[in-house]
């Protein structure tokens, strides 16, 4: 019996946030006396599936099938269902993003599992099989214990810190007998932001909201974080006024982030904004209005106009970097 790890890739590429997936489930591997064997579907080189060993994957499921370069959530659950069955796998660990929820809910249903979504720890062995979850948008903590002898349980990305080794991994083809109903849905075109650190795998992000006043003042949110390499992000007023595209909307109605820090720029810090940036391990806010509630919440605050902090800031940051 292996825990079994759903491994996702952009265009060939693993991202951070897998290998962060396969390291627990390395861990609860370790404490069952089991391994590990991971499950990627696509077009990926062995070269990149390689890597997976160095986070505790014994063994690498690879379905090499071209049309699963996008996602497809019947045949995406058909393969994991097919690895699952080969392995014997009972504990199926995926990422809480949106191939995760696609996939995984899907899979529990299938298998007749205990569903976790957005674990914040290693299950309590202990005590059963009880995980940490947040609930209400973040203000609390629930404590689930998975009684089901299969369990999924899909990660908050970020949360978990990773260790590379020297280990190594097997890779081995996995042949599925996908269905036509699998790919029932045909993908005319998909349209992908380049050129930008992707938001969902950024260890910084620099946030704007209202305060930044119009579009036309949004290049210096845009030139801290090109010093810092840091990603864009944005309120929902921002969004829903066309200053910046939907993709960058943080909060309850938009994306979730764990960021390593987290500056917020004229966002005043709405309960519905904190509950998409309130698992960020450090939160800066930059507000005139001293009052704002994101300072609340922050770890560190800069009361000031954000037209005269935002230079500022980003030109010690060129200093800092020069004299590295």
């Amino acid at each position: 019996m292996s825990v079994i790890v759903f491994v996702e890739h952009d265009a060939g590429t693993i991202k951070k946030k897998n290998f962060e997936a396969v390291h627990y489930a390395s861990g609860i591997a370790q404490k069952m006396g089991t391994t590990v064997t991971a499950v990627i579907l696509g077009i990926v080189d062995n070269a990149e599936i390689e890597k997976l060993g160095a986070y505790g994957a014994q063994k690498v499921l690879h379905v090499e099938d071209s049309r699963l370069g996008e996602l497809h959530p019947r045949a995406y659950t058909s393969a994991l269902l097919t690895a699952i069955e080969k392995e014997g796998g009972k504990i199926i660990i995926t990422l809480n993003d949106i191939n995760g929820r696609a996939v995984a809910p899907r899979v529990a249903a299938k298998l007749k599992a205990g569903l976790v979504v957005g674990a914040l720890t290693y299950p309590d062995m202990d005590k059963g099989f009880v995980i940490k979850k947040a609930v209400y948008s973040g203000k609390a903590f629930a404590y689930v214990n998975i009684t089901s002898d299969k369990k999924v349980i899909m990660l908050m990305p970020n949360t978990f810190p990773i260790t590379e080794t020297t280990g190594k991994t097997v890779i081995e083809k996995l042949v599925v007998d996908f269905s036509g109903k699998d790919f029932g849905i045909k993908v005319n075109e998909v349209s992908k932001v380049t050129g930008e650190v992707s938001l969902s795998d950024a260890s910084l992000v620099v946030s704007g909201g209202r305060g930044m006043k119009g579009r036309e003042n949004w290049y210096l949110i845009e030139d801290l974080a090109k010093e810092l390499g840091a990603a864009t992000a944005c309120s929902r007023p921002v969004s829903d006024a066309d200053w910046r595209p939907h993709h960058e909307h943080v909060g309850q109605t938009g994306g979730t982030i764990r960021p390593d820090l987290y500056i917020a720029v004229g966002i005043s810090g709405a309960i519905q904004h904190l509950a998409g940036v309130n698992g960020s391990k450090t939160i800066v806010v930059i507000n005139k209005d001293p009052e704002a509630p994101f300072f609340k919440a922050a770890n560190y605050g800069v009361v000031g106009d954000a037209m005269e902090v935002l230079p500022r800031l980003t030109e010690a940051v060129k200093k800092f970097k020069q004299h590295k």
